[in-house]
């Protein structure tokens, strides 16, 4: 039987260089693919999944699910640091996710506990739009 642990451990070491490169962006499983396999190292979905899912739950990358329709998004996180202090901007258009670190913002889910009892949570608040690339389109 063939021992493929050190393919599955380089599989691994690929996806999370993927995202330590692209640690500014949120990505997904057909971006990482689309890289992958132009590299010349094609990983299926599933294996892509997988090792996602591994990765989430060691608290090395960060899982968004925003609206149910399009597929979960995924980031590398620095120091194992949350994503909790902003909201999201999501294109409709493109699927681009975009921190969104505006001081105009900053304390809007305090206000809106104070003021009308809901606490916000910021790490899953998304407004939805277009972005600059597609409006210029």
């Amino acid at each position: 039987m063939k021992n493929d642990s050190g393919y599955k451990t380089r599989q691994k070491e690929k996806i999370l260089d993927y995202l330590v490169k692209n640690r500014e962006k949120h990505t997904n499983v057909h971006e990482i693919s689309e890289f992958l396999t132009a590299e010349g190292t094609p990983v299926g979905t599933a294996t892509i999944y997988r090792q996602l899912d591994k990765l989430v739950e060691a608290g090395t990358v960060r899982r968004y699910n925003f609206d149910g329709k399009t597929g979960a998004c995924y980031q590398y996180i620095e120091d194992k640091k949350e994503c909790h202090e902003h909201f999201h901007l999501k294109c409709t258009v493109c699927g681009k996710l975009i921190h969104l670190n505006c001081e105009r913002l900053s304390g809007i889910d305090r206000h809106i506990f104070e003021h009308h009892g809901f606490q916000v949570d910021p790490s899953q608040t998304v407004f939805y739009g277009k972005c600059s690339e597609c409006t210029e389109k």
